[in-house]
């Protein structure tokens, strides 16, 4: 097995290699002056089954042609096998045509990583499930669920009585029903949102009874933040006890991590390390990130190994 790291989150790739003690293997990857990314593996890769672990995030046009020219000069090196291991697939919210003359993004860029060589896939909490469907070749998206169940129990000391999950919208009903399932069955609620005039702050209504509750609102992306502390404001409003939010993938572009710090109704993020933080949310005091490493490391070494990856799914 060969471990190759692109320059999107140079940290989870280390943390990844360290659980599986595979070093990440030597390669020179840098960005000449006029903007071209330029690939040299270090190594002997001939017959090797290889990794490539890059996120597609900020920037995401440059992360996004690093993987694929990574892939290119591991084909052309004879690698035998290439996984790419993107733990925030970008262009997935891009998953549909939202209007007339619009592209269907994240398909086009899935054909652009199966031609640049990707023998298989593995994603972290894809934006929508259809997404898989896109790729011609074996893709496995893992839920980042169990790691937020975990860090919820240490938080509330192992009583979770009195928590009700909390979803976005109704979109993301599944997901929030999974976490809720994990927790004992908690009860669930649900925001319905709606813009009542283009570029006008969302009018928010809850469904469900959440007075008294320690709500929890859980979801894939975390963005601009604006929907996150407005919902948390709503959720207040409505008699919540407390609002705290787990989100597998922290964009958090555009002051974001400000608008989260200066929230009164959100005491809490809870994200991810699948994106590499920015110093304004590393320096934020709500925001809180978890480790994925260890799900990721243990795909990696099943996929290696020939072994089933679907119980990770669960």
């Amino acid at each position: 097995m060969k471990l190759i790291a692109g320059n999107s989150n140079r940290p989870l790739s280390e943390a990844i290699g360290r659980k599986l003690a595979v070093p990440i293997a030597a390669a020179d990857i840098r960005t000449f002056k006029d903007g071209e990314v330029f690939v040299e593996i270090k190594e002997n890769v001939r017959g090797e089954d290889v990794f490539v672990i890059q996120s597609t995030s900020t920037p995401a046009n440059d992360n996004l042609m690093e993987l694929l020219i990574i892939m290119d000069a591991l084909t052309r090196a004879s690698a035998s096998r290439i996984t790419a291991v993107i733990p925030y697939f970008g262009y997935a919210r891009q998953d549909r045509k939202a209007g007339p003359r619009t592209p269907i993004s994240a398909k086009l860029v899935a054909n652009l990583i199966t031609t640049a060589g990707a023998d298989r896939v593995l994603t972290v909490d894809l934006h929508a499930g259809q997404i898989q469907g896109f790729f011609d070749i074996p893709t496995d998206n893992l839920y980042a669920v169990k790691v937020f169940e975990r860090r919820i129990r240490e938080i509330h000391k192992g009583d979770v009585s009195n928590l009700m999950i909390v979803s976005p919208d109704v979109g993301g009903v599944v997901r929030a029903r999974s976490l809720a399932k994990r927790l004992e069955d908690r009860p669930l609620a649900i925001v319905d949102k709606r813009r009542e005039h283009a570029g006008v702050s969302e009018v928010m209504n809850i469904i469900g009874d959440v007075k008294g509750r320690d709500c929890i609102i859980f979801d894939d992306i975390v963005d601009s933040g604006g929907t996150l502390v407005n919902a948390a404001e709503a959720l207040m409003k409505q008699g919540a006890n407390s609002v705290g939010a787990y989100v597998t993938h922290g964009v958090l572009s555009n002051g974001a991590a400000d608008k989260i710090a200066k929230s009164q109704a959100l005491t809490r993020l809870v994200v991810t390390d699948s994106i590499k933080a920015s110093p304004a949310v590393a320096a934020c005091p709500k925001i809180e990130s978890v480790s994925v490493a260890d799900l990721l490391a243990e795909a990696i070494r099943r996929i290696s190994n020939e072994e089933s990856v679907s119980s990770l799914f669960d």
